[in-house]
């Protein structure tokens, strides 16, 4: 496992299920020129992959699940290519995005040694350049001494009508209310499971986002991130 002491220079974008840091966070990257790095979309992945091997993504067997994570080949590409993330040369980026997925993903994210396994490949990700890594732990657990902090949020309802109408323009036609209620269940797990609960770091900058569109969003994290990297004398903007 590698170690976080020297991993400060990571802007770390936590938040629930439709927060929109996703987007916010690839934006931020490219905007900067910094590596984008969306630490859902490997768990998406790695859990679409177990179940594509038959392999439970709820309570896998011990030894099952080491052997599936010593084999798998993990490559993520962020902005730097048109694919995002790829598992033994499968593209799985646009199949992660299934709305199925998610229950996987809650799921399968809950289990200690799928956390630590991608944990690792995020720290190495991070350890040679300046990163903008979005998730749910980022800031608490996975880099904790992250150089700026941004945890944003918004309410269930605003979260769920952003995923319905992101799902509709994918061609997927599901119910708002069946998708708000999948958005209130993902929220109580992540809050409540016992290994890195989803929750604001102590030092993290709290945005919420319900009554404010993208551009507003965007324009208060980049004065956050500038502003946070000038105190702490990281020049790179």
């Amino acid at each position: 496992m590698m170690t976080i002491m020297e991993f400060s220079n990571v802007i770390a974008i936590d938040g629930p299920s439709g927060s929109g840091k996703s987007t916010l966070a690839k934006r931020l990257a490219a905007e900067l020129n910094l590596l984008y790095i969306d630490t859902g979309s490997m768990y998406r992945a790695l859990a679409l992959k177990a179940s594509e091997e038959s392999l439970s993504t709820v309570s896998p067997p011990e030894e099952e699940l080491k052997k599936f994570l010593a084999k798998i080949n993990l490559r993520y590409l962020g902005n730097l290519s048109d694919k995002l993330i790829e598992i033994d040369g499968v593209d799985f980026t646009a199949k992660i995005r299934g709305h199925q997925v998610s229950e996987l993903a809650s799921n399968f994210s809950k289990i200690t040694m799928v956390r630590d396994f991608l944990t690792d490949v995020q720290r190495k990700l991070a350890s040679e350049k300046i990163v903008v890594m979005e998730g749910r732990d980022i800031g608490t657990v996975v880099f904790p001494n992250a150089f700026c902090k941004i945890f944003l949020s918004a309410s269930s309802e605003v979260r769920a009508k952003r995923r319905w109408l992101e799902l509709n323009e994918r061609g997927q036609n599901i119910d708002l209310d069946v998708v708000l209620k999948d958005i209130e269940q993902r929220d109580h797990k992540d809050i409540n499971r016992d290994t890195a609960p989803l929750k604001k770091a102590i030092d993290a900058h709290e945005i919420d986002s319900s009554d404010k569109d993208q551009e507003q969003v965007l324009a208060l994290i980049k004065e956050i991130v500038k502003k946070t990297a000038t105190e702490k004398g990281i020049d790179f903007i």
